[in-house]
């Protein structure tokens, strides 16, 4: 396996910008040897997921409806968070704004990619753990509703394709696992 690139760029153009993303599309020559377009979304902020677990093993989901996929959506706590910025404190914000809930401790599980294919989006997921519960205050593009449940009823969501948001399956997937590994 090699850590090569094969492509190569010949020139670039933002084709769109806003306070969240840029688009750009790239002149390439592909690995085939083939000229061609690539466009690539690159995000302003990295993504932060955190899943709220308390000392009974419940978590909370917020519910929402995302307009790209014209669709609601149950989700684990997520958001995003200046490059800039210590990526806990993003998620500590996060927390309080969608859910209401301050924790004492936050337990990184996983980094991820959530779309390489087209964009150069990251994401940290976070265990919250220790918790108090606040008073919500969600963004003013925020309809949310939030649901405190059981974690195992959280997994099942998932298993029965429920819970579709990468970020939350797999916080929830990785969850479980070190549950069963006895590591939480």
């Amino acid at each position: 396996m090699s850590n090569n690139n094969p492509w190569q760029t010949l020139g670039s153009k933002n084709i769109y910008q806003n306070n969240w993303i840029s688009l750009t599309e790239y002149e390439v020559i592909n690995p085939a040897g083939n000229e061609g377009i690539y466009g690539v979304v690159h995000f302003k902020n990295i993504a932060i997921g955190i899943l709220p677990l308390d000392k009974d093993y419940n978590t909370w989901l917020v519910g929402q409806y995302r307009f790209p996929l014209n669709a609601y959506s149950w989700e684990i706590p997520e958001g995003g968070g200046p490059l800039d910025t210590d990526p806990i404190e993003s998620a500590k914000r996060e927390l309080l704004e969608e859910t209401g809930l301050h924790a004492q401790q936050f337990t990184e599980i996983q980094r991820m990619h959530l779309s390489n294919s087209v964009s150069n989006e990251s994401a940290i997921i976070y265990i919250a753990q220790n918790l108090t519960q606040g008073i919500a205050e969600p963004e003013e593009t925020e309809d949310l509703q939030v649901k405190k449940i059981p974690f195992e009823q959280a997994y099942q969501m998932v298993l029965n394709n429920e819970i579709t948001d990468s970020m939350s399956v797999a916080a929830i997937l990785k969850t479980r696992l070190l549950m069963q590994q006895g590591l939480i």
